[in-house]
């Protein structure tokens, strides 16, 4: 699956209203609920605040993928959003993140969850990418990116 088949421009906020961890947490789950993609908010909004608390998931260059799954998802969904500034998420590498990747799935649908993990950890590898996410002005404009990103990968 790619991640511009699960991703669309509604699920995606340039720039994102939140400057803290939790609160881009809750606005990325609050998209994911206003676009009909959860069953249950709350318990979604749980589950990756959990996970959250485990070790962050703020993976190193200006990114973080806070990621959970629950009940009250019925489907693999992501959201995306752009920071207008450095935010403090308790990175790896100690770095502030400007982009943030949300992923969330049922609990019975693992290994599509780890697939869809690794695959937005890898296209994120990308500094050029990283750069255009950041530099993008619409939710189209950041499909595109993605999408000929994604044809790259593809094609090595």
């Amino acid at each position: 699956m790619k991640l511009c088949e699960v991703l669309t421009g509604n699920l995606i906020r340039i720039p994102l209203q939140s400057f803290e961890k939790k609160e881009i947490i809750t606005e990325l789950v609050d998209i994911l609920s206003s676009n009909g993609k959860l069953d249950d908010r709350d318990k979604v909004l749980q589950a990756v605040l959990e996970r959250e608390t485990m070790m962050s998931t703020g993976i190193g260059n200006g990114v973080a993928i806070p990621h959970g799954k629950s009940q009250g998802v019925p489907e693999l969904a992501v959201a995306l959003g752009i920071t207008s500034q450095d935010v403090n998420f308790d990175s790896l590498d100690g770095r502030p993140v400007r982009i943030v990747f949300m992923l969330v799935g049922p609990e019975k649908a693992s290994s599509l969850h780890i697939k869809m993990l690794s695959r937005i950890s890898r296209l994120l590898n990308q500094p050029a990418f990283r750069k255009r996410l950041t530099e993008s002005t619409s939710g189209q404009e950041i499909i595109d990116t993605i999408r000929e990103e994604e044809r790259l990968l593809e094609s090595h």
